[in-house]
């Protein structure tokens, strides 16, 4: 039997729906829930241990723990067989980064998050067929008001993130730049998107700038080294997320810890 049917069968569809719900009321303005983004079951317990009240997903820390690339690129089963895992392994709210869809209906992706025992999804607005580029807002709304429809459908009220990629990809004037995340942000709002997460903006007077545009909106932020909670509360986000970061710093340490014993040292060098 595979995690995600275990998973699926254990969990009904009510305990699914009290999961959205919490993860929804979680995002508030001032007061964000803060994620530290995981790969798989264990890293999933790590932080629900450390106090984690959501655990989040990295589609890219996912995709290099299973020896595969990121980019919209992983096979379905394999992205939704991990999900599985890291569902059964938490209590709290799952929500889990989905790139564009891996190119399956809105039906199928809202089907498969739940049959895996995830409440939340990120979609994002990368054009994975012209790299460097944004599909049409308009298609990119399209997309998300289908989900949205398909989770009504389904019962269960998923958390849908829409990610806007403009900082990601565009080096536009910062003004223009800053105007086209709005525009973008407040069509996905418009169809249905919960909570906008412009993906690398890290600057607190930035993000500030987008909350005023925005208001009562979710706004997910990423955080820079340098940058505390606190400091994006008052910027009036509603989430911080940190991606593949973990991973990243979990592997450059197990990659210097590896080459101090295989070099003649210690583990606690």
């Amino acid at each position: 039997m595979s995690t995600t049917t275990h998973r699926s069968s254990a969990g009904s569809r009510e305990r699914l729906a009290t999961d959205a719900a919490l993860l929804r009321a979680l995002h508030q303005i001032g007061d964000p829930l803060v994620l530290v983004n995981v790969w798989d079951a264990e890293s999933a317990r790590r932080v629900e241990r450390s106090g984690g009240r959501a655990v989040a997903t990295s589609s890219a820390a996912v995709a290099a723990s299973l020896g595969l690339a990121d980019g919209n690129a992983m096979p379905p089963a394999a992205a939704f067989d991990a999900l599985g895992r890291i569902a059964a392994a938490v209590a709290v709210p799952v929500t889990a980064d989905l790139e564009s869809g891996y190119g399956l209906s809105a039906d199928e992706l809202v089907d498969r998050l739940l049959a895996a025992g995830g409440v939340g999804l990120n979609l994002e607005d990368s054009d994975h067929g012209r790299p460097g580029e944004l599909i049409e807002a308009a298609a990119a709304a399209e997309r998300l008001a289908a989900v949205r429809e398909s989770a009504t459908i389904s019962g269960v009220d998923v958390v849908v993130n829409a990610r806007v990629d403009t900082y990601l990809h565009r080096g536009a004037d910062p003004e223009q730049l800053l105007a086209e995340t709005v525009r973008r942000a407040r069509i996905y709002v418009d169809a249905g998107a919960d909570c906008v997460y412009p993906i690398r903006l890290t600057d607190p007077l930035l993000i500030g700038l987008l909350s005023d545009e925005l208001p009562g909106v979710a706004v997910n932020a990423n955080i820079a080294p340098s940058t505390t909670v606190p400091t994006l509360a008052a910027a009036r986000v509603s989430r911080i997320s940190i991606g593949p970061q973990a991973h990243s710093l979990a592997m450059a340490d197990l990659e210097r810890r590896a080459a101090l014993l295989i070099g003649g040292g210690t583990l606690d060098a």
